[in-house]
């Protein structure tokens, strides 16, 4: 589905990504980890276009994204940072991304699943975390999409909220998508990721599946084997 090849990026002298070379196939959860500054965020920001490399290119279902934008029609997006309208009424914002976004949708079911239904008439602005957070899931499943991006996905949510992604997430694997996910709960990984994928200094410094990570880590805890090939790089 997303192959990569030869990506770099810097701001200013910060070079960010370093010859980045990524092949994404059409199913299954992969999580992209590595600690703050590794490289991540710029990433998935340049699969999605929000981020210009200076160097390598990026394809979409063998298509080269250069200077395109209709690919974006079939990824789904939660970002860490989510910033909507103060004033814009929870029911508003959902049916603003239903009227842009073409294509089937499940809003309904996602709403009582997150028990959103007491908040829709809320606006954004009085809202806690964990429940625009909530509303953020729901903008991020309630379109049919092939390819699914959730950065940080379970900040705020309560246990409930969690088990409820956790499920939800399982169910579009099943369905036969390609789910990327970045997280700093471990636990949460641990329990969904199919293929890790772990950046250092903008370079792929591990990949494969969790077992893998642990026999090259030669430890039996997943945290622990996280913890180790973080600090390869010392």
């Amino acid at each position: 589905m997303i192959n990569i090849k030869g990506l770099e990026k810097s701001y200013g002298r910060k070079k960010v990504l370093r010859q980045i070379e990524l092949g994404i196939g059409n199913s299954g959860v992969i999580a992209i980890l590595g600690p703050n500054g590794s490289g991540k965020t710029t990433l998935i920001k340049s699969i999605l276009g929000m981020v210009i490399p200076d160097v390598g290119t990026i394809a979409f279902n063998g298509a080269d994204i250069h200077n395109k934008w209709t690919y974006r029609n079939s990824i789904s997006y939660l970002p860490q940072l989510a910033s909507f309208p103060e004033n814009l009424k929870v029911l508003e914002l959902i049916e603003m991304v239903r009227d842009i976004r073409s294509g089937e949708t499940r809003e309904a079911e996602l709403i009582n699943r997150f028990n959103l239904q007491p908040f829709l008439q809320s606006k954004m602005g009085a809202l806690s975390g964990g429940t625009v957070q909530k509303v953020n899931i729901v903008l991020a499943f309630m379109i049919n999409s092939p390819c699914i991006i959730l950065d940080e996905p379970t900040s705020g949510l309560d246990p409930t909220a969690l088990m409820e992604l956790k499920k939800l997430i399982a169910e579009e694997k099943a369905s036969g998508k390609t789910i990327l996910v970045t997280s700093h709960i471990m636990q949460f990984v641990e329990e969904i990721a199919d293929e890790i994928i772990y950046l250092l200094d903008g370079q792929v410094h591990f990949r494969g599946g969790i077992e893998d990570l642990m026999a090259h880590s030669r430890v039996d805890k997943f945290e622990e084997a996280i913890a180790i090939i973080s600090r390869e790089s010392e």
